[in-house]
């Protein structure tokens, strides 16, 4: 006996509910894809940035730009701990939300660093920012959109000693 085709028709009583819930489906996929396009028309769409970096001085700027000299100079896993911060920094849309994640625990600073927070980057490693904004209060951290690296630093008690001047 010879091999038969079988025709599957979709008109059949087997295939008729299932093409009618792919054919209404379809639609309706249809009419949200053409709703959403309208909107997107409408709508003009911003481009959110985060946080912007800037540099205290360009031996910073040096590091900060180029995360492979970082990398020879300074240590595999300290160069990759501030790339995570600086990450997380241009993440949130602005000083004020990255302060209210918590991450790298920021604190403000006092004696000469007054108007500076430090992040932590390991245990006894800061990343020193300063918020370029005009104080330091809640209301003008929430609009503050760029920080200045100031460096970073190494925390040993009382002394102090800047790993990236």
């Amino acid at each position: 006996m010879g091999k038969q085709a079988i025709k599957l028709s979709p008109t059949g009583p087997f295939f008729a509910p299932a093409t009618i819930f792919l054919e209404k489906n379809l639609q309706q996929g249809y009419n949200i894809l053409n709703r959403l396009v309208k909107l997107t028309k409408k709508l003009s769409w911003v481009a959110i940035q985060g946080v912007k970096l800037k540099y205290k001085k360009p031996s910073v700027e040096k590091y900060f730009s180029n995360f492979n000299l970082m990398n020879k100079e300074k240590g595999k896993d300290l160069t990759r701990a501030i790339k995570k911060r600086c990450d997380q920094l241009k993440a949130a849309s602005n000083f004020g939300i990255y302060l209210s994640t918590g991450l790298g625990k920021p604190h403000p600073l006092y004696g000469n660093l007054r108007g500076c927070y430090g992040i932590s980057i390991t245990g006894n490693i800061r990343l020193i920012v300063r918020p370029d904004a005009e104080a330091l209060d809640p209301a003008s951290l929430t609009k503050c959109n760029s920080v200045i690296i100031e460096g970073v630093m190494s925390y040993h008690g009382q002394k102090q000693e800047w790993l990236i001047p």
